[in-house]
This record gives structure tokens, sequence and C-alpha cells, in this order.
């Protein structure tokens, strides 16, 4: 039996009295692998960010893993990574190591250990945050958002500012914690023709949303055909070879 661990119906948000998203409604199951795409002011992180809260719900509903928005207390099984890191205190104190315990539920050596070496930053353990660069910042709140084996990981295109291998390791890793560990995992990205290689859902959104449901489906929807082109559509598709890649 599916579990809901988000449920979101018929969500509208504005901003000055203009629809950033409009009657958003979508299921997200327990071990999904959702990514969500479209241009540039289509409402992605405006939908994340109404999901997690940080924008007040204004017409519509959002339930989290079986409770009403909310009435949810859970927040640390849920990991996120935002969009820009203007959030984060590039003058706080504290090193890469000391940050990442932030987000263990009692102090764990061997998980900060493992997740630092998965991240490439071992190194830059004693490192205070403000010392980093961007790209190195992004990997370590990449880190902190790993770190807690969150049961949902909210990822708001999480590789703009990594460099190819980098992205590569965070591509293969979101990957193994979706397959291996079952982690539940939302990816926003405005690369639609690198996340079919990983996501096993897709929802496309231009405000409203365009298409909801499996990777297979939208590569047989003569719908999403006429809307994207057949040659666009075969790349999103991975169909290069004119073979379907599905998952």
């Amino acid at each position: 039996m599916s579990v809901n661990l988000v449920r979101v119906e018929n969500l509208t948000f504005s901003y000055n009295s203009t629809p950033a998203v409009n009657g958003i409604s979508f299921n997200l199951n327990k071990g999904d692998y959702l990514g969500i795409v479209g241009p540039n002011g289509s409402g992605k992180s405006t939908l994340v960010k109404n999901i997690l809260g940080i924008l007040p719900l204004q017409s519509g509903s959002i339930h989290l893993f079986g409770q009403p928005q909310h009435k949810f207390r859970r927040w640390d099984k849920i990991g996120y990574l935002p969009q820009k890191l203007s959030a984060l205190n590039t003058h706080f104190p504290g090193s890469v190591g000391e940050i990442l315990e932030m987000g263990l539920r009692k102090k764990n050596a061997g998980e900060k250990r493992q997740v630092l070496e998965l991240m490439g930053i071992s190194h830059l353990s004693s490192r205070l945050i403000g010392e980093l660069s961007y790209g190195e910042q992004q990997r370590v709140m990449l880190a902190r958002a790993l770190i807690g084996r969150p049961e949902l990981i909210i990822f708001d295109e999480p590789t703009t500012a990594l460099d190819p291998e980098t992205r590569d390791i965070f591509y293969s890793l979101s990957e193994n914690l979706n397959r291996t560990n079952g982690t539940t995992i939302i990816l926003v990205t405005h690369d639609i023709g690198i996340i079919g290689e990983y996501a096993r859902h897709l929802l496309y959104l231009d405000k409203k949303v365009l298409f909801t449901g499996t990777f297979e489906e939208f590569c047989k929807s003569r719908e999403m055909t006429g809307f994207f082109g057949e040659g666009s559509q075969h790349i999103i598709c991975h169909q290069h070879d004119g073979t379907e890649k599905t998952k």
C-alpha cells in the first residue's frame, strides 16, 4: 500500500495578486524520486517553499506524512537544500564539522566522517564556513541536508555551483539514497534532459501542472510529444538510440 508523504491539493499562491502557481495538485509516495522541472519563473521554488511552510498557505491544502501542514511538527524528517545560499550566515563562527553535527540527533562521528567523504570535503572539516568558496559551501550544505538521514529530502537546483565531477557524485548519491535506502526525494531542476536519468517520476510545471506521472508515461504521452516535439521528448527520455529508457 502506497504511503503519501506529500499531498498537495489545488494549491494557488500569488505575489502581489499575480499567481506564481495556480491549482497545483499531486501526490508523493514513500520511496518516490520526483523531478520537478519547468522554465525559469514557472513556480518551482514557490511550490517547494509552500510545501515547507516557508511561504504561508494562501489557497488549497498540503499534507505532510499524513498530517495537515499546520499540524506537522517532525521537520527533522525532511532535509532541504535551498536554491540559493542567501540564508547561510557566512559569518557564523562554526567549522564545517560543527555545522554538520548540528544536523545529527546525537553525535555520531562515523556518520559525519562518511558524509564528509562522500561529498569530498573531509579536508574542510576544521575550516570556518565563511572561509570557503561558494562551491565548497554548497557541498557543505548538501552534506548538512543528508547527514540526519531524513525520510524526505528536497533539493532545489542543488548542482548550480558544483563542478562537473561533484555534480556527478551528487546525482549518483541521490540515486543511491533513493534506490538503496528508500529515501524519498524531490529534485527541482531546470535541466529536464538530466533528471530523467535518475528520477522515476516527473512533474512538469509552468505555473500550473502540465504533466505529472512516471517517466515511462511521459515518454509514451502523445500530448507531451505535441507539447515538446518528438526530438525534444526523445532527448528528455534519453532515447538517442531510438529506444526508451525506463526505470
